[in-house]
């Protein structure tokens, strides 16, 4: 069985009418998504690596909000089948593991996300609570995809805390065939609002730099990822392609080490 993964609007809006939220959509073709092969990570030689994002402002800058994008096929919030947000254990900073009955943790190299949330006028959200997940090494996303349906890591929730802060301790995830690398998050106004699966604030996504998945996916277990992020450029992107200026993450870290993303960003006040 070959798992759909982001294929595009045509199967998003297939897939997630009837959601809480409506999202403003592109129009786009269905894609076509292929196996990505398992294997076990090793750290390459290290290389440091920094990359800014254009267009990132610093915390306390009145900045316009990040888009809404949608969130998928497989969220993980009770719109789309599963729910992990009303599930013990999903409020955690480390989601490389799963929690609740299976405690298998997801392999990659080390990635640290650190995100600050604020309101346009520059203000911290203080007491948001994001929701974060992404798929694994193999571009398979837990509770959906065949090979780790049984799993539930790689997803999360965190407060901010009165800075807008918040941190997770995760794995770089694949590149699968059709979408750029990314990460999704979903932000709601307070920690029991997330819990509860009840209403969110916006729905975005994380970009990664083409410069850090390059030296990421020349490491072990990645081989595949080379192929799809090259047959899907950033310009090309279902989410991506009208620009990236509030979505490109600010990178420091090597492949040895581990990397850390950084994005600060608005949600409409």
């Amino acid at each position: 069985m070959t798992d759909n993964h982001d294929r595009g609007l045509q199967f998003d809006l297939a897939t997630l009418i009837g959601r809480r939220r409506a999202l403003s959509l592109l129009g786009g073709a269905g894609l076509t998504l292929v196996a990505c092969a398992p294997s076990t990570t090793t750290s390459s030689t290290p290389t440091s690596n920094s990359t800014s994002a254009a267009g990132t402002t610093a915390a306390g800058s009145p900045m316009e909000a990040i888009p809404e994008e949608t969130a998928g096929p497989f969220p993980g919030d009770g719109s789309n089948g599963p729910n992990a947000l009303t599930q013990s254990g999903i409020v955690r900073s480390d989601i490389r593991s799963s929690f609740g009955s299976s405690t298998r943790t997801a392999e990659g190299v080390p990635l640290t996300i650190e995100l600050t949330v604020q309101k346009e006028d520059g203000t911290p959200y203080a007491g948001a609570a994001l929701y974060l997940w992404h798929c694994d090494i193999n571009g398979d996303y837990s509770m959906y995809s065949d090979r780790v349906k049984n799993e539930n890591f790689l997803r999360g929730v965190q407060e901010a805390d009165s800075s807008g802060k918040l941190k997770f301790v995760s794995v770089f995830p694949g590149a699968y065939a059709g979408r750029w690398p990314h990460a999704h998050f979903e932000v709601y106004p307070s920690l029991a609002e997330a819990t509860k699966a009840g209403d969110d604030v916006t729905t975005s996504q994380l970009a990664f730099p083409e410069a850090t998945c390059k030296e990421v996916y020349g490491t072990a277990g990645y081989t595949q990822s080379v192929q799809n992020m090259s047959r899907t450029p950033l310009a090309r992107d279902m989410v991506f392609r009208d620009g990236t200026e509030h979505q490109m993450a600010t990178m420091s870290g090597n492949v040895q080490s581990g990397y850390t993303a950084s994005l600060t960003f608005a949600v409409k006040s």
